[in-house]
């Protein structure tokens, strides 16, 4: 079987079990740190700090940078997609409410699962799979509700936003998937990524006037110490791992897990409650991942 319909196995259920509980108290982090980091700013120095990281890494294990391995273009197409990814988040979520924003960036797993289909010949869902991916989505509109009509009239744009970044992230699964770098150290492509958007979110910085006005608290430097050296050159990096091992499709249906963490993150870190809605929406996240990863 090719690695590109490998199924999920225990070992990489629990992997991304592990990723998306930490991804859901990252939206915690990012929320705190926006209180006194401005987001365009934010994402820059996410980058440069986690790129450093990870390029260090590489030196440490004896990984080759700029070794000429066919990678050169797809990694700088992966980077300006998953620089894009978040620069449409930001910005959507300057239109539209973090819950829509969650809604609708979570869609990104139907973007992959179709672009499987044209890109990825072996990684194809059968029916039974796609009712999995379509309850595993109810579950997660549960969790969160029908989200209030905001007053913005922008809001609608803020929505179109984010939808093009679920469209991103897909686009960046299928571009790792489907060229050279699933050949290459994972790092490697993790890199491309960060050397990429880190000039792209300055360059949005630089345009929005975006500046610090004062040395951030403890608590903004702790939440952005959780994204620039946890986050993004740990988990990023063993989520292309595994995006090189398994199935893509069947991964990124595991991301719906993501935002229900996030709820948990909310209530035990900033008191958020909890709602009867919870139990049904993980009843029926729980119940699509059974359908789309059990064996065809």
């Amino acid at each position: 079987m090719t690695p590109a319909a490998r199924p999920l196995d225990l070992f990489a259920v629990c992997v991304t079990i592990w990723l998306c509980l930490c991804w859901g108290f990252n939206q915690v982090s990012v929320k705190v740190a926006l209180a006194e980091f401005p987001p365009f700013l934010q994402g820059a120095v996410r980058s440069v700090i986690s790129a450093l990281i990870v390029a260090g890494w590489m030196r440490l294990r004896g990984v080759p940078i700029l070794a000429r391995d066919g990678s050169l273009w797809p990694g700088l197409w992966a980077g300006a997609l998953f620089g894009v990814e978040f620069l449409l988040i930001y910005q959507g979520l300057v239109w539209t409410t973090a819950t829509r924003a969650v809604l609708f960036i979570y869609l990104a797993p139907f973007f992959v699962v179709l672009g499987a289909r044209f890109f990825l010949p072996g990684d194809r869902f059968v029916a039974s799979q796609w009712i999995g991916l379509w309850l595993s989505f109810a579950g997660m509109a549960v969790a969160f509700g029908l989200p209030t009509p905001a007053a913005d009239p922008r809001q609608a744009l803020g929505d179109v936003l984010m939808v093009l970044a679920a469209a991103a992230w897909a686009a960046t699964t299928l571009v790792v998937k489907a060229s050279a770098l699933a050949r290459v150290p994972f790092e490697k492509t993790m890199l491309y990524q960060l050397v990429v958007s880190a000039p792209m979110f300055a360059a949005a910085a630089l345009a929005a006037g975006e500046r610090m006005s004062a040395v951030p608290s403890p608590l903004v430097l702790g939440a952005m110490a959780y994204q620039a050296l946890f986050i993004v050159p740990v988990t990023y990096v063993i989520w292309f791992a595994l995006i090189q091992r398994y199935s893509a499709s069947r991964l990124s249906a595991f991301t719906f897990l993501t935002p229900i963490f996030g709820v948990m993150a909310g209530h035990f870190l900033l008191d958020e409650p909890l709602t009867p809605a919870f139990a049904a929406a993980v009843a029926l996240v729980a119940g699509g991942l059974i359908l789309v990863n059990r064996p065809r």
